[in-house]
C-alpha cells in the first residue's frame, strides 16, 4: 500500500498499482522468480509454455554442515545470487525486462525471508517497466505443473487428483480449477519428505537424505524388516509418518552391518510407497471424475513411489502423470506456468501483496 497524505493531515491507504491485463499471445514472454525454501532459480516462458531459459542455484553446500536449511542463511543467499542469476536467464532466453509481458514470482508458502527477496524483486522488476505481477502460490505451481505442454502434450483436463509430497507437505488435493483446490487429506505429524530425511539421518547418511536413502536401498531386501504402514486401510485419505521413522531409529538402536543398512532402506521405502499408494486409492474415489492421477513435489522423484502410484493409476484406468525430476523439486518453471495459467484466467496481484509464510492452497479462491 502506499500513504497518501492530504492537507487536513488525515491519512489514507490507496491500493498499489495494479497493471493493465494484457491479451496474452503464444510469443509473450513471463519472467518467473522461485525463493521459498534453499533454490534460488529464475526461468523465462513463452506463454505457449515453450521454456526459453532456467536456471536454479542449490544451497545444499551453505546448509549442509547444519543438517538442513538455515533461514537466514538462505534469506542471504537468494540476495547475493538473484540480480546476476535473472540477468542470466534473460540473457539465455535472448531478452531483456523491456521484452517481458509479466512477472511472476513465489510468494509463499515458505521461508519468510526468501519470499521477501524473491517476490520484492519481482515487484521491482514489474513496477519498473509497468508489467502485471502475480504472486504465485508455491503448491499451487507444483499443482499446475503437470498442465505443462511438454509434461501433457494433449492437455491435462480438469479435475485431477494430485498426490503433493515433498519435505514439507503431503497433501491428497482435488485440483479442479486455476485457484480452485479441494484438500482431501493431509499429514497428521511428518511430511513424507521429511520422514525420508530423518529416517537418512538414522542411517547415517548426508543431508538432503531422500536421495541418499533411494541409492542406499538399491539391491536390499524391501520384506526383511517389518515395519509399520500407518493408517494404511483406513478409511479417508490422511497421512502419518512418525511412527514409521520411530521404527526405523528401533531398529538402528540394534545395530547394522552394511546389508543391514540397505535392507533397512529398502524396507522403508516399501513401506513409504504401500502407505501412499493406499492413500491414493481412497482418495481417487473421492473424486470420481478424476482425469488422471498426479504426483508433484520432491519425492515424486522417488522411483518405488513413482511405480507404486503408477500401479494404482493403471487399476483405475487412469495415467499417472508426473513432471520430470528437475521440475518436481523447487522451480521456477512452474511459477511461470502458474503464472501464465493466472493470466489466462484474468487474475493478477497488486504491488502490495505480501508474502505469506503459510498460504493454504484452499485460501485461493478467497
Amino acid at each position: 500500500m502506499r500513504w497518501r497524505h492530504r492537507a487536513d493531515a488525515e491519512v489514507k491507504k490507496v491500493p498499489a498499482p495494479k497493471a493493465a491485463m494484457p491479451m496474452l499471445r503464444d510469443e509473450d514472454l513471463i519472467l518467473a522468480l522461485e525463493s521459498s525454501c534453499d533454490e534460488t532459480a529464475a526461468a523465462v516462458l513463452r506463454a505457449d509454455g515453450r521454456v526459453l531459459a532456467e536456471a536454479v542455484l542449490s544451497q545444499l553446500a551453505d546448509h549442509a554442515p547444519y543438517g538442513g536449511v538455515v533461514p537466514e542463511i538462505a534469506a542471504r543467499t537468494h540476495l547475493s545470487h538473484f540480480p546476476a542469476l535473472v540477468r542470466r536467464v534473460l540473457d539465455k532466453a535472448g531478452t531483456t525486462p523491456a521484452g517481458l509481458a509479466a512477472v511472476a514470482a513465489t510468494a509463499g508458502p515458505g521461508l519468510i525471508g526468501g519470499l521477501i527477496v524473491g517476490a520484492s524483486l519481482g515487484k521491482g522488476i514489474a513496477a519498473a517497466r509497468g508489467l502485471p505481477y502475480l504472486a504465485i502460490n508455491h503448491l499451487e505451481a507444483h499443482a499446475l505443473s503437470p498442465r505443462l505442454p511438454s509434461v501433457s502434450p494433449d492437455g491435462l483436463p480438469f479435475p485431477y487428483l494430485l498426490l503433493l509430497l515433498s519435505g514439507g507437505h503431503c497433501q491428497c488435493v482435488a485440483v479442479e480449477g486455476v485457484g480452485r483446490h479441494r484438500r482431501l487429506g493431509t499429514t497428521l505429524d511428518d511430511a513424507v519428505g521429511e520422514a525420508f530425511d530423518k529416517s537418512a539421518k538414522l542411517l547415517g547418511l548426508p543431508w538432503p537424505g531422500g536421495p541418499h536413502l533411494e541409492r542406499l536401498a538399491e539391491g536390499g531386501d524391501p520384506t526383511r524388516f517389518s515395519l509399520p504402514r500407518p493408517l494404511h486401510g483406513r478409511p479417508g485419505c490422511d497421512f502419518s509418518f512418525s511412527g514409521l521413522k520411530t521404527a526405523v531409529a528401533h531398529v538402528v538402536a540394534k545395530g547394522l552391518d552394511e546389508a543391514g543398512r540397505r535392507d533397512l532402506a529398502a524396507s522403508f521405502q516399501a513401506s513409504v510407497a504401500a502407505v501412499l499408494a493406499d492413500r491414493a486409492r481412497h482418495a481417487l474415489a473421492m473424486v470420481p471424475g478424476a482425469t488422471a492421477l498426479v504426483v508433484a513435489g520432491g519425492v515424486a522423484a522417488n522411483g518405488a513411489v513413482r511405480a507404486a502410484l503408477a500401479d494404482v493409476a493403471a487399476k483405475a484406468g487412469l495415467k499417472l502423470v508426473a513432471p520430470p525430476v528437475r521440475l518436481c523439486t523447487d522451480n521456477a518453471v512452474m511459477v511461470a506456468w502458474a503464472g501464465i495459467e493466472r493470466l489466462r484466467a484474468g487474475l493478477v496481484d497488486n504491488l502490495d501483496h505480501a508474502p505469506r509464510p503459510r498460504w493454504p492452497l484452499t485460501d485461493l479462491a478467497a
